[in-house]
């Protein structure tokens, strides 16, 4: 009985964590995505294939290849790139917030050494401190919502575009 109790101790906390983070990402601004150079859609860059022990997070991301880019997006009509990470956690039970910046300052940092399918890797674009986010998969790759005119879908940290303004990664 005692751990019942705990149990649903531990959920009730959970529940109202996730309903705080909810209603903290309505409440905050879009982060927009910059725009980049092209990605293959549906397959890994360099031939590289993803790690086959996924995140449950990596798994939704992974169905929502060749989903179509929207600003401010967040469901499987159009996804921004805060908006996909947003999604695929939550389908995954991992409350995140909705913003880019929001969510690198929430998540555990992660040297860049050690991470891990599921991680968070934070771009820098500009003048902004981070303006880009997608869903470390393995292998060196990457899921992502680019921008405007595009899909969801594969990168890889080894190419020499994102290689340059990659600044953090972290872990929820």
């Amino acid at each position: 009985m005692q751990g019942r109790r705990a149990m649903g101790r531990s959920f009730q906390r959970f529940r109202g964590t996730r309903q705080l983070w909810l209603a903290l990402g309505l409440c905050g601004l879009l982060a927009a995505c910059s725009s980049h150079p092209p990605a293959r859609h549906g397959t890994p860059a360099s031939g590289v294939q993803p790690a086959t022990v996924e995140h449950p997070a990596v798994t939704v991301a992974t169905r929502l290849l060749g989903t179509p880019y929207h600003y401010g997006g967040s469901s499987p009509r159009g996804f921004d790139c805060s908006g996909l990470v947003y999604y695929a956690y939550r389908q995954a039970g991992v409350a995140v917030p909705r913003t880019t910046t929001a969510q690198r300052h929430h998540a555990t940092p992660i040297a860049l050494t050690r991470i891990q399918p599921g991680d968070l890797v934070f771009f820098k674009h500009g003048y902004r401190r981070v303006s880009h986010v997608g869903i470390y998969t393995g292998n060196g790759q990457f899921i992502h919502a680019p921008s405007s005119g595009k899909r969801v879908s594969y990168a890889s940290l080894d190419n020499p575009y994102w290689q340059q303004r990659l600044i953090a990664a972290g872990r929820y």
